[in-house]
């Protein structure tokens, strides 16, 4: 195994990437991502790097958050699961946010960003998350940006609809979602996703996300 710095594009050689949401810096397939969440606003973020057994809990993995800040985990069929952190604590440190699990998040402050730092190892091989019927909200297990289906291997079909929230393909911030139709084996929109975006999707059938993802040679 050689050691090499990695770039993540559409052509995917590695980890290295710089949007204006999210940076990565990477040697080997171990590193960290840096999310920006804005003042006074909520955003879907994903866990794109894996923690380590036990370690992919919210109390672990939004360390040093403001008080007030709020993690919504979306339940298929329930609706959402709010997690609080209040008195210096999380009314639910335990609850998972594995690699290719998305969540809503809310920074309360009203004039500051807050960055949060999500440090791990690339999930490498034969990679699979199951997706349901209906909506839920979905993530690439790895910290690729792309097109969905094309550059992250997202298994899209006819009639499919996705949902990103408060991004735009121009790396905006703009508020509300913007909406995605798979129709007559096109997006009406490409949906562009940002390394640890969470996205939602709406699907007739439950289906498997499978790909390959290696990083070192």
């Amino acid at each position: 195994m050689r050691t090499k710095t990695l770039l993540l594009t559409a052509a995917l050689s590695a980890v290295g990437l710089s949007t204006s949401m999210a940076q990565v810096y990477s040697v080997n397939a171990v590193g960290f991502v840096n999310v920006t969440i804005p003042a006074k606003s909520y955003l879907i973020v994903a866990n794109p790097l894996d923690a380590g057994a036990g370690n992919n809990t919210v109390g672990k993995l939004f360390k040093g958050v403001p008080e007030g800040f709020i993690v919504y985990k979306y339940v298929p069929g329930t609706g959402y699961s709010i997690n609080a952190f209040e008195l210096g604590e999380f009314a639910q440190p335990n609850q998972t946010l594995e690699p290719g699990e998305g969540a809503f998040v809310l920074n309360p402050s009203a004039t500051a960003p807050l960055t949060v730092t999500f440090v791990g190892e690339v999930k490498q091989g034969a990679l699979t998350q199951d997706i349901p019927k209906g909506l839920s909200i979905q993530a690439s297990k790895v910290p690729q940006a792309g097109v969905l289906d094309k550059d992250l291997g997202f298994p899209v079909v006819e009639g499919d609809i996705v949902y990103r929230f408060g991004r735009t393909n121009t790396g905006g911030n703009p508020a509300g979602y913007s909406v995605h139709g798979y129709e007559l084996g096109e997006w009406g929109v490409v949906p562009n996703i940002e390394v640890a975006e969470g996205f939602f999707v709406n699907k007739a059938a439950a289906v498997a996300w499978n790909r390959t993802f290696n990083v070192n040679q």
